[in-house]
């Protein structure tokens, strides 16, 4: 088993926690002074009131390392920019810029590659109150997160979406890189932060891949990154809330369930990127640009969905012009 027995209460917060990630989402996407509320100005006032106390280095808790403090800024600075992106036209014609957001994502990734190649060869350890056991299993999903960042592809196919929420949209971030993403992430969470893995895990990846599939197609990266994080945020204030006591959903610390859930993590990030590099090889498409999976029915759909801005840049128009091109004979 992945968990231990759980209470139905634990279940139950588990699952309040995510419709409230996904408010809160919701929220943060509304326009741009939510989405300065909530990723700079609230920060801030933790930064100086609360987290020194609750997470800092005398406060014993699981949250006071290098990593959860470098998680939160990072996903932090990733809304950030996604903010600065969707609501400031200036902003938007900076081809540059769009380098951002896969950078945010390929370094929030190595962040937790790292972290778990430092513990591969640990032995059975309790650390501020976090279990950490190493293995072999390290390895396998540690290469997955390598392969899952080196298949992120098509950003400057980044278009910017109609309306008040102004959403980034990624058309060429498919569906399957998404679930790959998960896979390989949900691992990382039980193997290194294993009584974190549903809350820190399950929870928080549907809290974005739910908004992203159902909610709001191609918004999936700044679902993410918003939804991280507010759920760093809220860990970094309550750090022993979701461990200890009756909503407390532990792990087996089983050495099976590492080997399995690192496994499927590293078959899927293999599939990935051997079906991308087939198809870079079979269309010779520039990975880059916005126009690898230009062919697919989702792509079209998300594009088309989206496209029609008044004003906006829409660098994926030079990867997919026939869209634009009717775009224009519609005026």
């Amino acid at each position: 088993m992945l968990f231990a027995s759980v209470p139905i209460q634990a279940w139950g917060m588990a699952l309040a926690v995510l419709i409230l990630l996904m408010l809160l989402n919701e929220l943060a996407r509304f326009n741009k002074w939510t989405g300065l509320s909530i990723f700079i100005i609230l920060p801030i006032v933790l930064t100086v009131f609360v987290w020194p106390t609750t997470s800092g280095p005398s406060s014993g808790a699981s949250t006071a390392n290098w990593f959860q403090w470098a998680k939160v800024y990072s996903a932090l600075a990733g809304c950030i920019i996604f903010w600065g992106l969707r609501f400031f036209p200036k902003v938007q014609k900076l081809k540059w810029y769009y380098v951002l957001p896969p950078a945010i994502l390929a370094i929030n990734i190595m962040e937790a590659v790292v972290r778990e190649f430092e513990i591969m060869g640990m032995e059975e350890t309790v650390i501020d109150g976090m279990t950490y056991i190493g293995g072999g299993w390290n390895f396998f999903n540690s290469i997955a997160g390598i392969l899952n960042i080196l298949t992120i592809c098509g950003w400057y196919g980044i278009i910017i979406s109609k309306g008040r929420q102004r959403d980034m949209i990624w058309p060429d971030m498919m569906w399957f890189w998404i679930i790959a993403y998960d896979l390989w992430n949900f691992a990382y969470l039980y193997n290194v932060v294993t009584d974190r893995a549903v809350y820190g895990g399950l929870v928080l990846l549907l809290s974005c891949t739910i908004p992203a599939f159902f909610i709001k197609p191609g918004s999936w990266l700044q679902a993410r990154a918003a939804t991280l994080a507010i759920w760093m945020m809220i860990v970094m204030t309550f750090p022993n809330f979701f461990t200890e006591g009756q909503y407390a959903i532990h792990s087996t610390h089983n050495p099976t369930m590492y080997w399995i859930v690192s496994m499927l993590a590293f078959i899927s990030n293999v599939a990935v990127a051997v079906y991308q590099v087939r198809m870079i090889v079979k269309t010779r498409r520039n990975p880059i640009r916005g126009e690898l999976y230009t062919d697919s029915r989702s792509y079209k759909k998300i594009y088309s969905d989206n496209i029609d801005v008044e004003g906006i840049p829409s660098p994926a128009a030079l990867a997919y012009p026939e869209i634009e091109k009717k775009k224009h004979l519609k005026r």
